[in-house]
């Protein structure tokens, strides 16, 4: 599963794409919701869990933590913007 990143977020993870592994090969539990994704996320990139707010879009739509995700989705995560 690929995951683009945007602003503070590829600036966290240190690249603008992540893949995540969709089999449980690494022990941990595969991310089937976008809320278990955020989990797995924070987990491993504990700096993702201080951020005020973390939009998550599944294939170009902003989807609630319980939307369903597969390893074909385009998914994107899109942080708190700032400005005026």
């Amino acid at each position: 599963m690929t995951i683009l990143l945007f602003g503070v977020t590829k600036d966290i993870v240190g690249s603008s794409s992540l893949s995540v592994p969709t089999s449980s090969v690494t022990g941990k539990k595969i991310p089937r919701t976008v809320s278990e994704l955020k989990q797995f996320l924070g987990d491993t990139y504990p700096e993702l869990n201080t951020l005020s707010s973390l939009a998550v879009a599944v294939n170009n739509a902003y989807a609630q933590d319980d939307q369903p995700i597969n390893s074909y989705d385009e998914i994107a995560l899109i942080p708190p913007v700032s400005g005026g």
